[in-house]
């Protein structure tokens, strides 16, 4: 265990409560789809809002980028990420636990190929879910298997795959192969085995929680570590900006223009306040380490660095205050810490552009007995 994560934030048996300070200068920190992707506000307050889910999506890329260098090498089987930004369907990642656990979501079938002439046609590929088994013992003919683990839209495609590349033939037979599988039913035990799993696997279960009853029951997890939305100190001002582009979109049209015109929104500046909260009891139950709190106040510090882009502007964090509880229930009521921080819009600058045209508060005098604050940022 490193020194970072044996102080009293990272300790995973005590309650934590946090707030979060960034910034956005010049950019979009967290568009409205149904506002044509605008910046987040309060329609009565005009303060600009950024959403739990935009913050976790940040924190579990930075936690993918890093899982893989060499100080994490001994826990880099624990640091894979259940929502990916892009890459394996949700399904698919509950059958990693099934599999693990070597539990049987469904009876395989199987049926010997008395036309030879279908061979052939199925030794040269099959989609995921279909084997063609060589002849064994006295038999003479080759065998299709259908494990019986695809969703029913996934056997549709694969037997339309079938269809296109081995036959109309190949295809009806791959259908009565299919239609005597069973799907297996599994046991409260094996889903929570398949729970503890996922738990023991993925950094944003054990951290944020899932619910993974969607097609192979993997159970649910309520994650110990919760963040609200974001809201900025004072009312943001939303534009919307005409850009060119010197390049046409269709051929046609080369002849007729040279340059296109597009859009983007943003916000000249904004100060953001997130508060989060981690229980100690949920995080007995996911197994959350020292390390991994130690890797979230990482991320909250230097995600922003992994995730920058041209629509987002100039995004930093600028404050992270950790209030740590000796009891596990809490020694202070929540909202009453939050109030010890207190950004706020200095009375001479009437549009704020940057960071200093603001001032943090930080009342740490009579703090409740028990109760520790620990300046991780700012």
């Amino acid at each position: 265990m490193t020194e970072q994560a044996t102080r009293v934030h990272c300790d995973p048996e005590k309650k934590h409560d946090f707030v979060l300070l960034f910034d956005v200068a010049d950019g979009n920190p967290n568009g409205d789809p149904d506002a044509g992707n605008l910046p987040r506000t309060d329609p009565e307050t005009m303060e600009g809002l950024v959403t739990d889910v935009a913050l976790k999506r940040k924190v579990r890329n930075f936690v993918a980028a890093v899982a893989g260098d060499e100080d994490y090498a001994d826990r880099r089987e624990a640091l894979n990420i259940y929502v990916e930004h892009k890459g394996a369907a949700l399904n698919a990642q509950h059958r990693k636990a099934y599999r693990a656990k070597g539990i049987a979501t469904s009876e395989p079938s199987s049926e010997e190929i008395n036309d030879q002439s279908l061979v052939e046609p199925f030794s040269r590929g099959l989609p995921e879910g279909f084997t063609l088994n060589e002849p064994t013992g006295e038999s003479q003919r080759h065998r299709l298997t259908y494990s019986g683990e695809l969703s029913t839209k996934d056997l549709t495609a694969a037997l339309g795959a079938i269809g296109e590349q081995q036959g109309p033939a190949a295809r009806k037979f791959a259908e009565r192969v299919a239609k005597k599988a069973k799907k297996v039913d599994p046991t409260r035990k094996q889903i929570g085995d398949a729970r503890e799993w996922m738990c023991q696997s993925f950094y944003d279960i054990r951290m944020f929680g899932a619910v993974m009853t969607t097609g192979i029951n993997a159970g649910q997890v309520r994650g110990p570590l919760q963040l609200t939305f974001s809201r900025s100190v004072g009312p943001i001002i939303p534009q919307d900006l005409a850009i060119t582009r010197v390049a046409v979109t269709r051929e046609e049209e080369q002849d007729k223009k040279e340059t296109e015109i597009g859009r983007k929104t943003l916000i000249p500046y904004g100060l953001y306040v997130g508060r989060g909260f981690f229980s100690p009891h949920l995080a007995k139950q996911t197994g959350v380490t020292a390390e991994d709190l130690n890797l979230f106040w990482d991320a909250l510090v230097y995600m922003w660095d992994f995730d920058r882009s041209a629509s987002r502007g100039t995004m930093s964090p600028r404050g992270l205050y950790v209030f740590t509880h000796e009891k596990k229930y809490g020694n202070a009521p929540v909202h009453e810490l939050f109030e010890r921080v207190n950004p706020s819009r200095r009375e001479e600058v009437a549009s704020p552009r940057k960071f200093s045209d603001f001032v943090v508060e930080i009342n740490e005098s009579d703090m409740p007995e028990g109760v520790t604050l620990t300046r991780v940022l700012g």
